[in-house]
């Protein structure tokens, strides 16, 4: 079985490119590689968050897993008087996120190698945004919802998306465990992007 994305060092062979994506009206420009999670395009999934996610913009918000950075940085624009910090366990999505947020003169942003939310557990946020990695299975998936909640001020969301057949009931059972309010914001060709509010 080849090698997955959740992982701190990946083997694959180096494979740059770039590429260009609109989201949220705005052309981005992302270098990606092998190894991380959808290198040859921003995933439905992902886009389908980016599209949904509602953000103040003075919100201080964490992305969990952020691969190259579509999200985090689409966030970072929504919040041009906040902070988006962006954490990978994947030492190859951290440098191109890093990359990125250049390449596309994004400044709000703090980019960081983190095992889930290790790295960050003493901080605050408004929100946490996460494409989780459903591969790692789902009690890595289940304790991202946990950790969240832990990181969030009263009041703040975490928000996922999740595609049906890959675990969409069980995390919805999960967060409404933990979380006072959980609504399931939107869905689209099979994905849902979930809404729970602490």
């Amino acid at each position: 079985m080849s090698e997955h994305y959740y992982t701190q060092r990946p083997t694959a062979k180096r494979d740059v490119h770039t590429m260009q994506e609109e989201l949220r009206g705005r052309t981005y420009t992302f270098l990606t590689d092998a190894g991380v999670f959808s290198k040859k395009g921003v995933d439905y999934g992902s886009k389908h968050l980016i599209e949904t996610m509602q953000l103040n913009e003075d919100a201080k918000v964490l992305d969990v897993g952020c691969g190259y950075g579509p999200i985090g940085l689409s966030a970072a624009v929504m919040c041009p008087k906040g902070h988006v910090t962006m954490v990978d366990i994947n030492e190859r999505a951290i440098e191109l996120s890093l990359d990125n947020a250049k390449r596309n003169g994004i400044a709000n942003v703090s980019i960081i190698q983190s095992d889930l939310l290790e790295q960050v557990k003493d901080q605050r946020y408004d929100a946490v945004l996460t494409n989780p990695p459903i591969r790692a299975g789902k009690e890595v998936v289940h304790r991202i919802f946990t950790d969240a909640y832990d990181c969030l001020v009263e009041g703040g969301s975490i928000w996922v998306v999740i595609q049906k057949k890959q675990g969409a009931p069980s995390a919805m059972k999960k967060l409404e465990s933990l979380y006072r309010d959980v609504v399931e914001v939107s869905k689209d060709k099979g994905y849902k992007i979930l809404k729970a509010t602490k």
